[in-house]
């Protein structure tokens, strides 16, 4: 990579050269995000996931980049105007709107009126005046009248177009104009379908407002945005046309001097129509799009943020699990699953309105906890779930068994899957939606892994943002997170497989494959026996794979094979078996790190092996914890302002956190009622609060005709 593109990225990550070089080298060599971060430490100085994958995220950009450059280069040098000069502003670029400036006098266009007064030979005319060669405009046009220019005024009109033209090419120009505009105000007003439509009324907020772009928070931004893609809002930015107007031209003229004050009055005439009618235009929606993506990289943030807490909620592992979707009028459909998830029962019961069949329901349920054993219930917060909550905590359960209230978002999206299908193809969506319910409070992250992120009810403007920016955000955050946990070799699904450090669809499902056929993987090494699977794709996901029970512990830990040497090496030096060794906290703890320092392996991967040998295989996430809503609330119209209540955090925006309360609509905490918790400075909820947070609150406001609550957020 060129070293103009790792001192940008060095700056603008905050990170040093070296290890942006060194980190792209790794790239360049097949390596990924999580092995990278969490073996090549001496590398990388320690960079974290996140950091990583930022790097990897420019590297990319600038990939392109350079193809771009390539291109642009080519169609200039094809037009004879290339200049060692202008390759050179080219070859310097490091960003993509500079790039484009340089790009833009060159590029191929569509017929303009500029390009018709060149055809009709106005260019010379045009030159002249743009240059002070003429002092009276309108004797030197009288040389241009011929063909189709008809008279005077055609052709003087003619060569301001052509004027207006280079003036809205002009690199200097658009920068001094972006300069302006990013002062200023962003104004949007209600189209007559935006005052007239029913849909339109969701931006009533909007429909006369301003407020500076330097200050716009991006879920308005955003709305904003989206109401004007509806037809609902026209948005502008208000820059001043005169003062604008005045700007350019004092910029054209301060190192000429006019001949004439008619050629100055010629020129002010092509900076005021090119201002109008090309640069504010132009500019107005590179300005706007440069906010948005601002606006989007903060909510894709946000959405990231929320996704990575989603996937790493607290499981309740191996238990033999309740699983119910609740419902009405279609009943409660229930699954019984085994402590592996696997499908054990399904039946549906009636213990609501209208059939209110509780008696059968309570024996159906009786019979079933005991005939499967079960241990713990999950329970979906969709439709009738306080009511289906109260019904089960009136059946008496075996002791230990909890119950718990499980996010329902994207369940039915997966129950309609591929992936659902081929797990469950002989059963319905209501039995694959229960199934997904319950197999996520056992283990979120395994579950939620099979389901588009956008459908898991934590993102902010989700569909509005750049859909390419947010999937690399979302896989990323989907990788780390399943590597960061680890995967069982001989457990996990295909689909959880898949998203292994190095490993991807088409290894999964070999892996899967030649498991069914083997009996199960008795250690790491065996991998190599799995078609396909190279050394490389071994070296990547060997570390992140776990081997329960197998004869070398170390299978079973974060400790990847490439080091399991430098382990049995400490366990001969204190003369114990590696077996011996791992977890014993008191021999690891007389361990000197330095003496087992070699080649590639410094200091922080021998740390690393340490921590691990202490705790093997130790899941990073904690352990779920039981939850109950105030028992006398359960509708909206039991709300009273003043009220206290517990609540669990569902969505967590730019703008605030939403809460599930307990009575089917959830409540929003506006940032402004965060202060009451404590929270000093600017408030990003994202940072204070995370999503399945049990916390309390109070009731602020309640509008019963939108069904929409206020809360403050208590200490």
């Amino acid at each position: 990579m060129k070293e103009i593109y790792i001192k940008f990225i060095s700056e603008k990550l905050s990170v040093r050269g070296w290890q942006v070089e060194n980190c792209v080298e790794l790239f360049e060599e097949g390596n990924t995000i999580p092995f990278i971060s969490r073996y090549r430490k001496e590398k990388t100085g320690g960079l974290d996931d996140v950091e990583v994958a930022e790097i990897k995220h420019w590297s990319d950009i600038f990939d392109e980049m350079e193809k771009r450059k390539a291109s642009i280069l080519n169609v200039i040098s094809e037009q004879g105007k290339l200049t060692d000069g202008l390759r050179k502003q080219i070859e310097d670029c490091v960003v993509s709107g500079e790039l484009e400036d340089l790009y833009l006098p060159y590029r191929p266009k569509r017929r303009t009126r500029a390009t018709a007064a060149k055809e009709a030979g106005l260019e010379p005319l045009a030159d002249k005046m743009y240059d002070v060669a003429v002092a009276d405009p309108r004797i030197e046009a009288k040389k241009y009248v011929k063909g189709d220019v008809k008279d005077v005024d055609a052709a003087l009109a003619g060569a301001r177009d052509i004027i207006a033209e280079r003036l809205s090419e002009t690199a200097s120009v658009r920068e001094t104009l972006r300069g302006i505009f990013r002062t200023r105000r962003i104004v949007s007003k209600a189209t007559k379908a935006g005052k007239e439509s029913p849909d339109g009324l969701k931006y009533k907020g909007y429909f006369d407002y301003s407020e500076p772009l330097a200050r716009i928070a991006p879920h308005r931004l955003l709305a904003i945005l989206r109401g004007q893609d509806e037809g609902f809002l026209t948005v502008k930015i208000d820059a001043d046309p005169e003062k604008c107007g005045n700007k350019l031209y004092y910029d054209f003229c301060h190192e000429r001097r006019y001949p004439s004050q008619a050629l100055a009055t010629e020129i002010r005439e092509a900076v005021d129509d090119s201002y109008s009618r090309l640069l504010s235009p132009s500019i107005t929606n590179e300005i706007l799009k440069e906010f948005k993506e601002k606006a989007d990289i903060e909510s894709i943030r946000v959405f990231g943020e929320n996704l990575r807490q989603l996937l790493l909620a607290p499981p309740v592992g191996q238990k033999r699990t309740m699983a119910i979707d609740p419902g009405f009028r279609n009943g409660c459909k229930i699954v019984c699953l085994d402590a592996q998830g696997n499908l054990l029962h399904h039946e549906i019961v009636y213990p609501h309105p209208p059939q209110n069949e509780k008696v059968k329901a309570i024996t159906s349920v009786s019979r079933m906890v005991q005939e499967y054993d079960i241990q713990a219930i999950a329970i979906g917060n969709g439709t009738a779930s306080r009511e289906t909550e109260d019904f089960i905590k009136r059946i008496p359960l075996p002791e230990g068994c909890k119950v718990y209230v499980v996010s329902e978002d994207g369940a039915s999206i997966y129950s309609a899957s591929e992936v659902a299908r081929e797990e469950f193809p002989d059963e319905d969506v209501t039995v694959r939606g229960a199934v997904s319910i319950g197999r996520r409070l056992m283990d979120p992250l395994a579950e939620l892994v099979k389901i588009d992120p956008k459908s898991l009810g934590v993102g902010q403007y989700q569909y509005d943002v750049d859909q390419n920016l947010l999937k690399e955000k979302l896989d990323n955050t989907v990788v780390i997170c399943v590597n960061t946990v680890g995967v069982n070799l001989n457990t996990a699904s295909s689909y959880l497989l898949s998203y292994v450090s190095g490993i991807g669809p088409a290894l999964a499902s070999s892996i899967v494959k030649y498991r069914a056929a083997s009996g199960g993987f008795e250690s790491r090494a065996d991998l190599m026996s799995v078609p396909r699977l190279g050394a490389k794709a071994f070296e990547q996901c060997a570390g992140f794979l776990r081997i329960t029970n197998a004869a070398n512990p170390l299978d079973n830990s974060a400790v990847h094979p490439e080091c399991y040497h430098i382990v049995d090496k400490m366990a001969a030096d204190l003369g114990v078996s590696t077996k011996e060794l791992v977890g014993n906290q008191k021999l690891i703890s007389g361990i000197k790190p330095e003496k087992y320092v070699e080649g590639d392996f410094g200091l922080p991967t021998i740390n690393d092996i340490l921590k691990e040998l202490a705790k093997p295989g130790l899941d990073p996430r904690e352990a779920a914890q039981e939850f109950s809503f105030a028992e006398d609330v359960h509708e909206i119209g039991d709300l009273v302002p003043g009220m206290e209540l517990p609540g669990i955090i569902t969505n967590i925006t730019a703008f605030g956190a939403f809460v599930d309360i307990g009575v089917h609509e959830n409540g929003l905490i506006h940032v402004s009622q965060m202060k009451a918790a404590g929270v000093k400075g600017p408030v990003d909820p994202s940072k204070i609060l995370k999503l399945h947070q049990h916390v309390r609150v109070s009731v602020l406001q309640v509008d019963l005709d939108r069904k929409r609550i206020s809360l403050r957020l208590l200490k």
